[in-house]
């Protein structure tokens, strides 16, 4: 099968080389596709620059910050449009690491969707305090009482996805443009029993380096989201 991964990418010029040259050494068959937010770092030569030296290395530049949803549709619809048949996205901070990424294409093989989660057995957080833990764990508890979806980790953004399941998904009726956006792909991809999920586990780690996109704006408005969506598939049944 083949693989592109989407490394969608704001002002990360301190982590973006590091971390595609260790993609590159851990999974070298794996096409890497960098869609850059209209970084003011740098961020965007570093990806042309990286392109130029790797010809499985593609960057596509958008303009202006339309946010981390736009930016993963963009890049699964080019990386299907370039003939990928399994397509994964991971953050480009090194809170995924790199080298879990053959496990999720490994476990692929007999699934739709493979999640990279935080919350099965062997799967671990480091570098946060209580705050955040509780955080995440509302944040999951929140998202499975709405949607009731077959997953521990909803919010992983580390993850495997079939050529089919991507495809099957109604892009066009997504409300969410931050990180929200990736629960209501959650949805969209196992709303149909007959596709298979798994969730491998992995030690997430906070960034050591870069300023992280995630606020408490961005974690209202994606709650927001996901209760307009909760509320317009209610009416759609009724």
């Amino acid at each position: 099968m083949r693989a592109c991964v989407v490394l969608p990418t704001l002002n990360e010029a301190e982590n973006l080389e590091a971390l595609v040259r260790r993609l590159r050494e851990t999974a070298p068959e794996v096409d890497v596709l960098i869609v850059d937010d209209d970084s003011t770092d740098g961020t965007g030569a570093i990806a042309d620059a990286l392109a130029r030296a790797e010809p499985a290395v593609r960057v596509l530049h958008r303009r202006g910050k339309k946010g981390y949803g736009e930016s993963l549709t963009e890049g699964f619809r080019a990386a299907l449009e370039a003939g990928a048949d399994v397509v994964g996205s991971m953050d480009c901070d090194f809170s995924h690491d790199p080298g879990a990424l053959p496990s999720l294409l490994s476990a692929i093989e007999e699934a739709d969707l493979v999640i990279g989660s935080r919350y099965v057995a062997g799967g671990a957080i480091r570098s946060w305090g209580l705050y955040r833990t509780a955080l995440s764990a509302t944040a999951n508890a929140f998202v499975r009482a709405l949607f009731a979806v077959p997953v521990r980790d909803c919010t992983s953004g580390f993850r495997a996805y079939r050529r089919t399941v991507l495809e099957a998904i109604p892009w066009g009726r997504l409300h969410s443009t931050g990180y929200s956006f990736l629960v209501e792909v959650l949805y969209w991809a196992t709303l149909s029993p007959e596709r298979s999920v798994r969730e491998v586990p992995i030690c997430y780690v906070d960034r050591a380096r870069g300023v992280s996109k995630m606020g408490v704006r961005q974690i209202l408005s994606g709650a927001a989201n996901l209760i307009k969506l909760r509320l317009e598939l209610a009416r759609r049944k009724s």
